[in-house]
């Protein structure tokens, strides 16, 4: 992406914006309802994300309730950014700060979350629940997209990564093969009236 933001398409879209960097998603833990400070690269991840997007008429702003995304939203030059609490972050439970390799290393088999099964540990909400999340923030963006307005999103990895997965019709868990970065954005759109991921994970 250059130094400002044109739909891929002419159509409608709406773009979706990881926060920026924590000091937890830097050391790839686990942060779902943990409210961590953007570090300083996370702040400037956000003006950047801010630089290309805010020439551009977006009829609706949308954040997670959670202090990153909203301040990612604020630096990013929305600071009237609507809160839904749809867009928060996947609630991880007993999961919540802590690795992927250190839940694997106790465990002395290979886990993820998207396809944990008891007696492995378990989030606190399954990947179907964050989809039914998912589900009503993509219902209350598609109202604006049927207005004929563009819509901006700044919410979380995983919450984004359903987010894609459900607009396309996939089931929640499919999100776990769309790789998210930190102060990333990432566009959604139609083609010939089928909903298609134009642009994805890219950095401004």
């Amino acid at each position: 992406m250059k130094s400002s933001f044109s739909p891929a398409s002419h159509s409608r879209c709406v773009v979706l914006v990881r926060h920026g960097e924590t000091e937890w998603s830097r050391d790839g833990l686990h942060t779902g309802t943990t409210d961590v400070d953007l570090t300083e690269a996370g702040e400037q991840q956000a003006r950047d994300a801010g630089e290309v997007l805010r020439a551009h008429p977006f009829g609706l702003a949308l954040t997670s309730p959670l202090g990153r995304a909203r301040r990612t939203a604020e630096l990013a030059g929305f600071p009237d950014a609507v809160v839904d609490a749809d867009l928060a972050e996947w609630d991880y439970g007993p999961l919540e700060g802590r690795s992927t390799p250190d839940i694997v290393g106790k465990l002395g088999h290979p886990w993820n979350i998207w396809d944990a099964v008891a007696p492995d540990p378990l989030p606190a909400e399954s990947a179907d629940a964050v989809g039914a999340r998912a589900d009503r923030a993509i219902a209350r963006a598609q109202s604006v997209l049927d207005g004929g307005a563009d819509v901006v999103i700044f919410a979380h990895a995983h919450l984004l990564r359903i987010f894609a997965a459900r607009w396309l019709g996939l089931p929640a868990r499919d999100g776990a093969h769309f790789a998210l970065s930190t102060g990333s954005l990432s566009e959604l759109g139609f083609e010939h009236g089928t909903r298609v991921i134009d642009r994805w994970n890219m950095q401004p």
